[in-house]
Formats: structure tokens, sequence, C-alpha cells
């Protein structure tokens, strides 16, 4: 009987410690669990390792890792954002300037409307006046040059004494004959001083037409002239080959009767010095004579008839 009772006890001791024996395999103590760890670590590059010989993290770090953001709405309002690290102070003073101008009130919009008309209006304007009536004197309209003073006459008639104008076709082009041609706009310069202008019209006729009618028929630079009532004509026809004239049309000569010539330089050189020709005193009724003609005459309120007439001359003190 003892001897199966010890059976039974020696059998349950070995089945206990079999029991105990799994249960450490199954569950293995932590140094045992650290020192596997080590050795996987090792084989798969040791990032284990690395990150066990890495310093512990700052206590004031991890301190400010777990503060929370302050994302809401109303603190946005009430404190301002931060300026990117990568503004310079420039670009903060234009973005200051931007905000103040974007800022600032709106001027009217009439403030930038031009004082003067545009372009098509101003051309509308220039065509209105382009009336037949454009050329009428007006004495109350007048220019600075009009104020100038005048030239000294005696001093310029007296360089002119003995000046005879040469023909120069190339530089000043003639005129052709044109039967009973009407000067442009004559018809509406009013007055008897304007009649010899508004009747004109051309005719040729031979040297003895011309003599048997008028006591002087001259040659003034390359062209015939006779003299008629104050003024000079051309004399077309009394020569054929000196029929060299820049200017169809009567040419007012004063009191004194001088030749057309002289009477044309010394209005050259008057309008000259008051700065309204800028061409040669050449005696030539030209292009840019008749051109600073029509300034004066306009400038003193007279008609433009771009031609030596009695008005004209009275005005320049010449007649």
């Amino acid at each position: 009987m003892k001897k199966c009772i010890t059976i039974v006890i020696s059998c349950s001791l070995a089945l206990a410690a079999g029991a105990m024996a799994q249960q450490e395999d199954a569950q293995p103590t932590p140094k045992k669990k650290q020192h596997e760890e080590g050795q996987a670590a090792q084989e798969a590059g040791s990032p284990a390792k690395q990150q066990a010989e890495r310093p512990p993290a700052r206590p004031h770090a991890a301190k400010k890792a777990k503060e929370p953001v302050a994302a809401t709405d109303n603190a946005t309002a009430q404190t301002p954002a931060k300026e990117p690290a990568n503004v310079t102070p420039n670009a903060n003073a234009q973005r200051g300037r931007h905000n103040k101008d974007r800022n600032a009130p709106k001027a009217p919009a009439t403030a930038n409307k031009a004082a003067t008309p545009a372009p098509a209006e101003a051309n509308a304007q220039a065509q209105a006046s382009a009336a037949p009536e454009a050329n009428k004197p007006n004495p109350g309209a007048r220019k600075q040059n009009a104020q100038a003073k005048k030239p000294d006459l005696q001093k310029i008639k007296a360089q002119h004494a003995n000046f005879h104008a040469q023909p120069k076709p190339q530089q000043v082009p003639a005129v052709t004959f044109t039967q009973s041609r009407q000067i442009s706009g004559s018809e509406h310069w009013q007055g008897e001083k304007y009649s010899v202008f508004r009747s004109y019209r051309p005719e040729r006729h031979d040297q003895g037409w011309y003599r048997s009618r008028y006591s002087r028929v001259e040659l003034i630079g390359g062209g015939y002239y006779y003299f008629n009532a104050g003024y000079w004509y051309p004399a077309w026809g009394y020569q054929p080959s000196a029929e060299y004239y820049v200017y169809d049309g009567p040419i007012y000569a004063g009191r004194q009767a001088e030749p057309p010539d002289r009477v044309i330089a010394d209005v050259q050189a008057s309008l000259q010095e008051m700065g309204y020709y800028k061409g040669e005193v050449d005696g030539l009724l030209g292009p840019l004579t008749r051109e600073a003609l029509t300034s004066y005459q306009s400038d003193n309120g007279l008609y433009t008839t771009s031609a030596i007439d009695e008005p004209t001359l009275d005005s320049l003190g010449m007649g």
C-alpha cells in the first residue's frame, strides 16, 4: 500500500515539474526577450541599436511639442499674423503702401478728364470753322508776334535801294498761265482796297497791246510786268521767252511806285526781323513769302490774301 502511494506521489510531482517547464518555455523572461530583440535588430541593419544610441529628447522640446496650437478665428482676429521669414523690409513697406492706397478714398471720375477736346472733336471743330468766312478780318484776335516792335524801315529800304531779283526756277518754280483764272478766296475779301484781287483775270497780249495802254512795262526777275493804279501785274505774252512768274496776281507798290522786286524784298526783310519769314531775301513772291504773309495778316486782323495788298503794306508802314 505504501509503495502505491509513493508511486502516485512521484507521478504527480513529475507531472507538475513538466507543466512548469512548459510554462517557462511559453513565457520567456524579460532578460531573455530583450536579448532576442537585440539579436534581431543586429540582423536587420541595427536600426534599434541606432535608436538606442540616440540621446534622449530635451525636456523643454517635449514640453513645446505638447503645447496646443491656437487656430481659432478669435485668436486670429485678436493677434496680428506673423510676417513670413523670407519677406524683406522693402516688401513690407510696399505692402503697407499698397494697403494705404487701397484704403484711400477714390478721386471722382471727372478729375481725370482732359480740359482739351478729344482729337476727333478738335478735328470736327476745325472743319466747322473752315467756312468761306474763315479768312475774314478779326482785329480782336492778335497774337504776341503782332505786338513786336516794327523794324527800321529806312534802314531796310536803304539796303534794297539798288536791289534786282534774279530768277531761281530750281528753288522757286514758276506758275503757268491759266486763261481767266480767278484768285481763290477773293470773292470773300470785301472793300474797295481788295477790288483789284476780285476782278483780276489773267490775259495774254503782245507788246503793242501793252505799250498802247500802260506807260510802264519792265522786266523784273525774269518776267515782264506792267504798272497800273498802284499795282504791278504780270504781262503775259509780252515776250514769251521771259515769263518767269512765281505769283500770278496784283502786287501793291505803294505811293512810291517802286518796282515789284524791291517791294517784295522790303516786305521779306521786315517779316524776317519780326520772325515770320525764314527764307532768303530774294525779291520773289514764292511759297515761303506767301506763307509768312498769311501768318502776319492773320495775326493783325487782315484778310489772309497771302499777297502784298494795300492794307498789309500800310500795316507794315510801307504804304
